[in-house]
């Protein structure tokens, strides 16, 4: 059986921005925007077009940097933002508008101030307004998770009959568990037949941590689109991480019998550059980008690694662009630190190393990083 291809729907430019303190200008966008063309990704979320010229600009700016891609541009049920987004995306060469409106109760009552009926007619009559004027609409029920599935479900009828491509089913707040999401996205498809005629989407928040366990539920629950951003940036904890869905499915595709058309090559040089960019750095310990993702201290660990990589590893770093490393440290074995005296050209008597390893560890166990250096300064051959 063939595995499922899924559509990669970036969103580092518009949800990612929304990270407190980033604001990237439209080269910088158009540059990101390159990148994650050839990263492989099928669509660029570029923007919120009707937030601020800027941001405008920088829809107009991603849509004349790339070639391929789809580019999209956010926007509300209001026509002055789908008018705002469709002149942003003139220049694309394949454009789509991401309308959203909530459909939680706690959205509808004190952030909307709308009643059910009057939710359900907008997301009609929104997609409606802009049918036509872009080659794709994508809906979004946002706090999705947080809503009653009948009435999302009715909502998403509403949509997908006005001529919505694309139906996106968000965990707004981080809020749902794996299991829990998958539940609500196949009861929404059971209680809205006309879902199967749609591309199905799971937009992702890491509240609890979750984002991308629960994107991973959404795919094993039959959505042929996840959204996500690099570095896992975004409003509040970030959004599900493209890195990390995209090697998930890359490595774990026999159980999961889905994958996506990211390069994995292309993976370290893209979080980089969102990284210098956004001026967000990547923790040491994040999953496939971090400086330690592919770093091995413990001597246990180094003595499995040198014998056989796969004993401590389910990816290949090489594939990724980055190289696996053994640190010196506390809990570094021998065989990891002679190793590295011989890396460094360092030719040692049996003797001569063990009194090295005794060094190293003495200096090791101060606290302070060592390195090969430190461990023979001032010692005689």
């Amino acid at each position: 059986m063939s595995s499922r291809r899924i559509a990669v729907f970036d969103t580092t430019l518009r949800d990612g921005e929304q990270s407190p303190g980033i604001a990237l200008r439209p080269e910088q966008k158009a540059d990101v925007a390159r990148q994650l063309e050839r990263l492989g990704v099928d669509v660029i979320e570029a923007g919120f077009a009707a937030a601020s010229p800027g941001d405008a600009e920088g829809v107009r700016a991603v849509g004349r940097a790339v070639s391929t891609v789809t580019v999209a541009s956010l926007a509300r049920t209001r026509r002055e933002d789908i008018d705002a987004a469709v002149a942003a995306l003139e220049e694309t060469p394949r454009s789509r508008l991401h309308i959203f409106l909530a459909t939680s109760p706690i959205h509808m009552e004190k952030k909307l101030r709308m009643t059910p009926d009057e939710v359900v007619a907008a997301a009609g009559d929104s997609v409606a307004y802009a049918r036509g004027r872009v080659d794709e609409i994508e809906f979004s029920c946002e706090d999705a998770t947080r809503s009653e599935p009948a009435f999302v479900a009715r909502t998403c009828a509403a949509a997908v009959e006005a001529g919505a491509d694309v139906i996106n089913l968000p965990d707004t707040t981080g809020y749902a568990l794996p299991t829990e999401y998958a539940a609500f996205i196949r009861e929404v498809v059971h209680r809205c037949p006309s879902l199967r005629n749609v591309t199905l989407s799971a937009h992702c928040h890491d509240d609890l941590g979750l984002a991308v366990a629960n994107s991973l539920a959404a795919v094993d629950a039959g959505v042929g689109q996840v959204e996500c951003t690099v570095n896992g940036i975004g409003e509040r904890a970030g959004n599900a991480a493209l890195e990390e869905i995209a090697m998930a499915m890359r490595v774990r595709e026999p159980l999961l019998g889905a994958v996506t058309g990211v390069r994995p090559g292309e993976i370290a040089r893209t979080s980089q550059l969102v990284e210098r960019l956004t001026g967000y750095v990547v923790p040491p310990n994040k999953a496939i980008v971090g400086a330690n993702a592919f770093a091995h201290e413990a001597g246990i660990h180094q003595d499995g690694v040198l014998k056989d990589v796969s004993t401590y590893q389910i990816m290949d770093p090489g594939e990724l662009g980055v190289a696996m490393t053994l640190p010196l440290g506390k809990h570094s074995g021998r065989h990891a630190f002679a190793r590295a005296c011989a890396d460094a050209g360092l030719e040692l008597d049996r003797d001569a190393l063990a009194a090295a390893f005794s060094r190293f560890k003495a200096l090791a166990d101060g606290g302070e990083r060592v390195t090969l250096n430190d461990v023979f300064v001032g010692v005689t051959a």
